[in-house]
Parts: C-alpha cells; sequence; structure tokens
C-alpha cells in the first residue's frame, strides 16, 4: 500500500495535505482498494461546514456504497470535477489527481490529531 509521508491520515481512511488554512482531503490507497472500483462520487455539502467526522459525501463502487468523512472541521469550498467527471481517478491516483474535496479549515491544529504515515501503516496492517 501506498502511504506517502508527507500526509496525515483518520481512522476512517481519509487523508489530509494542508495547504495554508486549506485542506485538500481524499481517500487513502487502502480505502480505494477495499471499495474496489469507484463508479459514482457525490459530494451534496459544497458551501456547508461540517465537523471533524461528519460525513461530506458519499463513495459508490461496483459492489458497495460508503461514507466519506471530513479529518477536520471547515467549510467545503470545492469538490474535485475531474473526479466527479471520471470517479475511477480515485482508484488510479488516490493521492493526486483523485482527490475530493478542499476545506477551508475552522480549528488548523486539528491536523496535529490525526495520524502519521507510520501511524496510519499499523492501522491498516
Amino acid at each position: 500500500m501506498n502511504v506517502p509521508a508527507n500526509l496525515k491520515y483518520s481512522n476512517d481512511h481519509e487523508w489530509c495535505r494542508v495547504e495554508g488554512d486549506v485542506a485538500v482531503i481524499g481517500i487513502t490507497d487502502f480505502a480505494q482498494s477495499q471499495l474496489g472500483d469507484i463508479v459514482f462520487v457525490d459530494v451534496p455539502t459544497v458551501g456547508e461546514t461540517l465537523a471533524a467526522g461528519e460525513a461530506f459525501g458519499s463513495i459508490e463502487a461496483v459492489k458497495t456504497v460508503s461514507d466519506a468523512f471530513l479529518p477536520v472541521s471547515g467549510e467545503i469550498l470545492e469538490f474535485n470535477e475531474a473526479v466527479d467527471a471520471d470517479p475511477a481517478l480515485v482508484n488510479r491516483d488516490a493521492y493526486g489527481e483523485g482527490w475530493l474535496v478542499k476545506v477551508k479549515m475552522s480549528d488548523p491544529s486539528e491536523v496535529e490529531g490525526l495520524l502519521s504515515a507510520a501511524d496510519y501503516e499499523q492501522l491498516i496492517g
């Protein structure tokens, strides 16, 4: 499994990359591999402010649907239009072109409570 050291991770298998006061969020390589072929990503929360741990959308694969949870609280600024057009991007490039949302963080210090790459690797075994 690919677990980039420069990202932070949630117990729910989302990753977080901080760019100033904005967090770029997606699902991990482990999560996309468990889901299988992703066919639809729904993010109805653009413009909403959500708490850490709240579902911001859902990811539909051939055999299942899974909620996607925010690792940090904040306002959903943007949904990745490329993923909207081609949901399989999440399978092909979970940490790059397959990002899901950008969030203006309410409390950037929440990032410190997320898992490091080493901690996440232990979580997924």
